[in-house]
C-alpha cells in the first residue's frame, strides 16, 4: 500500500470473482485500487464454469456483471496480463514491481472487432476451453472477457525465423500459404526480404536445417513453399504499387546485389529516393553474374528487379563509381551514400604455380560463365573447396563439357557447408568430392596446368568456426592429374 496525495492505494493479486469483489469493495470506500491478473482477461475460473454451486445458476450470468462494474470503476486501474515480480517496502510503503506481457496488439486501437481473428491462418488448442477447443494465434480468451481487447501470445521466435539471416517469417507465411492467401504469403516475405522470387529458388534455406518437424519425419519444405506463392503472383500478373516519396532526402547506393537492392527498396518504402549504380550491363550483382543459370534464371531475376523498380527506385546500370562517376559527385547529389558492392575478390590458395595457365579463380569463372564470354576448360577439372561457389563452378564445368570433375575439399562431408541438396545434385550428375585433402602444389608444363599436389588431412579440435580443424597427415602427399584448377575457398572485398 502507498500513499500519493494523501490518498491510500491498494494492490490486489488475483483477478477471479474473490479478487474482483474484493477490488469493488475497497474502490468503494474511496481507495485507488490496482487489480493484477496474469491472464489477459479477469474472471478467472469461474469464467470457465457452466453452472455455480449450490444455486445451479449460470455463471457467466453473476460474473459479467462483476466484471464490466470492475472495469468501469473509476478507482479501479486493471492491470491484466501482468505478473508481479516483487515487492518491498513495509506496511503502508510497500513498492511493487509488476511486469505487464508484450500483446502485440495495439489496445488503444483495438476494438475487440474479431477480424484479426477471422483472418489468422493459424489455430492452436484453446487454454480456455482446457484444450478441448482451438483458438486463433491472435485471439480474445472469450466471448466476454474484460477488457475485450486481442492478444497475440508469442512464447519466444520461432526457430525457423531466428535461422534465418533475414529474419523472414516463414511461420507466418507458410500458415497463410495453408489457407490458400498466396498473395498475402509473398507480402509477409517483402517485409523482411523484396527478393521472394530469388530466395525460393536459392536460398540457402537455414530454417528447414531448424525446423522442430524435422525431428518427426522431415522438415517443412519451407523454400520450396515460398517459391511457390512467389511464382503464383508472377503467373497472375500482379503490379508493384509506386510509393509516394514523402521525403526529401535522396540515397545513393553502389552496387545493385541483394543487399544493394533491398537497401533500395526500403528506402523507397520509407518514402526517400533511391538510385542504385552498378557497373554491370544488368542489375542482381552476384545474382546476375555469380549464380549459374540452371539455379537462376536470367529472366526470373529480371522480373524481380523489375517488381522493385516498379515501387520507385531508380537503377544506372553502365555506371562504374569512380569511373563514369566520382564519388564526391554522389556526396554532392545525395543526402547520404551506401556502399553495397560486396565481396568482389576471390580468397588465393597461397601455394606454389597458382600463377600457370589454366588456374581459374571461382568467382571469375561463374562471372564469365554468366556474361557470356567464351571458356576454355580442359577435360579434367578439379575445383578447391566446398561451399556453393564450389559446387556451381563444377556442376558448370560439367555442363561446359568436361568429363571428369572433382571437388577437393579439406574437411569431411559433415563439415562442407554448401546446400545437401547442391551436393547431391553435382554427385548425380557426375562430380566426384575428395575430403580430407588440400593442394600444396599446382605442378605445370610449358606455363600449363598439368596437375594438382595434394596432401591428406585428418580432423583435429573446432576452430573459432565451430568445425574441427583440418591437420595435414605428413607424408600423406599424393598427384591428381588435372589440366583446370578453380580455386573457390572464399571472398573477400
Amino acid at each position: 500500500m502507498d500513499r500519493e496525495n494523501g490518498r491510500e492505494s491498494i494492490l490486489v493479486i488475483g483477478g477471479g470473482i474473490a479478487g474482483i469483489q474484493a477490488s469493488l469493495d475497497l474502490a468503494n470506500m474511496g481507495l485507488k485500487v490496482y487489480l493484477v491478473e496474469k491472464s489477459p482477461s479477469i474472471g478467472g475460473r469461474m469464467a470457465q464454469l457452466d453452472k455455480t454451486f449450490p444455486t445451479n445458476d449460470c455463471a457467466m450470468c453473476i460474473l459479467a456483471p462483476k466484471m464490466i462494474e470492475a472495469s468501469q470503476h473509476p478507482n479501479i486501474e486493471l492491470l491484466t496480463y501482468s505478473e508481479v515480480e516483487e515487492v518491498s517496502g513495509e506496511v503502508k510503503n510497500f513498492q511493487v514491481k509488476v511486469r505487464g506481457k508484450a500483446t502485440y496488439v495495439d489496445w488503444d486501437k483495438c476494438t475487440g472487432c474479431g477480424e484479426c481473428t477471422e483472418a489468422c491462418p493459424v489455430s492452436i488448442p484453446s487454454e480456455f476451453d482446457r484444450g478441448l477447443g482451438m483458438r486463433k494465434a491472435i485471439y480474445v480468451p472469450f466471448p466476454q472477457a474484460v477488457p475485450k481487447k486481442d492478444i497475440i501470445d508469442k512464447r519466444g521466435i520461432p526457430p525457423c525465423r531466428s535461422a534465418c539471416p533475414a529474419g523472414i517469417n516463414a511461420q507466418g507465411y507458410v500458415a497463410l500459404i495453408s489457407k490458400g492467401k498466396f498473395e498475402e504469403a509473398v507480402d509477409l516475405v517483402r517485409e523482411k526480404g523484396p527478393l521472394p522470387l530469388v530466395l525460393g529458388r536459392v536460398c540457402p534455406h537455414f530454417c528447414e536445417d531448424e525446423c522442430n518437424r524435422g525431428k518427426i519425419d522431415e522438415p517443412v519444405a519451407i523454400r520450396a513453399l515460398k517459391r511457390a506463392c512467389a511464382d503464383h503472383e508472377l503467373s497472375i500478373g500482379k503490379e508493384p504499387t509506386a510509393v509516394e516519396k514523402t521525403r526529401e532526402e535522396k540515397v545513393a547506393i553502389i552496387g545493385s546485389g541483394p543487399a544493394g537492392l533491398s537497401a533500395a527498396y526500403f528506402l523507397v518504402k520509407k518514402g526517400y529516393g533511391a538510385t542504385v549504380f552498378e557497373k554491370l550491363p544488368e542489375p542482381g550483382g552476384m545474382l546476375y553474374a555469380g549464380i549459374p543459370e540452371y539455379r537462376l534464371p536470367k529472366d526470373i531475376l529480371r522480373k524481380e528487379i523489375e517488381y522493385i523498380k516498379g515501387t520507385g527506385v531508380e537503377i544506372r546500370t553502365k555506371t562504374e563509381v569512380g569511373k563514369d562517376i566520382t564519388f564526391e559527385e554522389l556526396e554532392r547529389d545525395y543526402d547520404a551514400v551506401f556502399v553495397a558492392a560486396g565481396a568482389q575478390e576471390s580468397t588465393k590458395l597461397g601455394v606454389p604455380g597458382e600463377e600457370l595457365q589454366g588456374v581459374i579463380n571461382g568467382l571469375s569463372f561463374l562471372r564469365d560463365i554468366k556474361l557470356g564470354k567464351r571458356i576454355r576448360i580442359g577435360n579434367k577439372v578439379a575445383v578447391v573447396g566446398g561451399g556453393n561457389v564450389a559446387i556451381d563452378s563444377a556442376r558448370s564445368a560439367v555442363r561446359l563439357g568436361a568429363k571428369e570433375v572433382f571437388i577437393i575439399y579439406r574437411r569431411s562431408r559433415e563439415e562442407m557447408p554448401a546446400g545437401k541438396d547442391e551436393i547431391e545434385a553435382g554427385e548425380k550428375e557426375g562430380v566426384e568430392i575428395r575430403y580430407l585433402a588440400t593442394p600444396t602444389k599446382v605442378l605445370g608444363k610449358n606455363g600449363k596446368t598439368v596437375g594438382v599436389e595434394c596432401i591428406r588431412m585428418e580432423l583435429g579440435a573446432p576452430d573459432e568456426s565451430g568445425r574441427r580443424r583440418p591437420v595435414p597427415i605428413e607424408g600423406s602427399e599424393f598427384v591428381m592429374d588435372v589440366d583446370t584448377l578453380i580455386p573457390a575457398i572464399g571472398q573477400a572485398t
